[in-house]
């Protein structure tokens, strides 16, 4: 009867080794959702003018908050130069100007434009 019980425990054992290097297909696969994708596809230090929030723009003196909302709220834009189609004084043109090498535009994305979050995030200080 012990060994009929050691042999049992024996395979028992085994079995559950066995699982344990089973590989882990479930942990191979990499989660993103769409608003993750969107930011990892963006070029690194580029504000993209059709889904950045007001806030990206306080990098660029003179363009927070007031020009910043008038991009933000006159989008999308089909290019970079569609910004000076906007109702902008002559100063907030040359402004944009300044810093149009720092824009790129990409499609719109749903997850990054819903609600007001572009033009107030809930980032506080």
């Amino acid at each position: 009867m012990k060994r009929l019980g050691t042999w049992l425990l024996a395979a028992v054992m085994a079995i559950g080794l066995l699982g344990a290097m089973a590989p882990k297909t479930a942990l191979a696969v990499e989660l993103r959702n769409a608003a993750d994708a969107k930011l990892a596809e963006q070029k690194e230090g580029l504000v993209d003018l059709n889904n950045a929030s007001v806030r990206r723009f306080q990098q660029f003196p003179g363009m927070y908050p007031t020009l910043a909302g008038k991009i933000v709220v006159g989008g999308p834009y089909a290019s970079i130069d569609d910004v000076l189609n906007l109702d902008l004084t002559q100063r907030q043109q040359e402004l944009f100007e300044k810093y149009k090498d720092n824009f790129t535009v990409t499609d719109p994305e749903l997850a990054l434009n819903v609600g007001f979050d572009r033009i107030n995030d809930g980032q506080y200080r």
